[in-house]
């Protein structure tokens, strides 16, 4: 009797474990996901257009990406970034950073952002439910979040990421 129940113990923990392989990780339930964006507020970054809470007001389909020059995995998502751009519009929020760097980053890396601002102290991050970087978001014609997206978006992602867009 004791190993029946020894058996059902280990094969509910198996389950469980399979369970768990199969979860995406950069697929995070969030409590902002159906919701309007957040407020925020940003410093200027340089020449670049200040990106305000108005922006998201436009009917149309944008993203939002939360970056930070000193981030490894969002200097291996940016090209992925830079194409997105040329259907999608941007915004980027970079996050804890300072202003030359970035300047310099842009100008290295390319800009894929319509409009750019920095979170100095991540206050706005905080808001956003954003405690990683990278982190993207999908928002709506109707500024409310339909997907947000944790870690690197990767040329796989792209597909994924495409369908959602349209």
């Amino acid at each position: 009797m004791k190993y029946f129940f020894l058996l059902i113990f280990m094969s509910s923990i198996g389950f469980l474990f399979y369970k768990g392989l199969k979860i995406d990780p950069s697929i995070v339930p969030s409590n902002l996901i159906d919701q309007e964006t957040p407020d925020f507020q940003l410093k200027k970054i340089g020449n670049y257009p200040l990106f305000k809470p108005n922006d998201l007001k436009k009917k149309e389909i944008k993203i939002v990406n939360f970056f930070a020059t000193w981030c490894g995995p969002c200097k291996i998502e940016h090209p992925q970034l830079m194409e997105l751009s040329n259907s999608f519009k941007i915004y980027g929020i970079a996050k804890k950073d300072n202003t030359k760097d970035i300047t310099k980053w842009l100008n290295n890396y390319g800009n894929p952002f319509n409009k750019v601002g920095l979170d100095i102290n991540g206050t706005s991050s905080i808001e956003w439910g954003v405690y990683g970087l990278p982190e993207t978001f999908i928002i709506n014609k109707d500024n409310k979040i339909l997907y947000k997206h944790i870690g690197p978006i990767m040329e796989n992602d792209l597909e994924k990421i495409n369908k959602i867009l349209k």
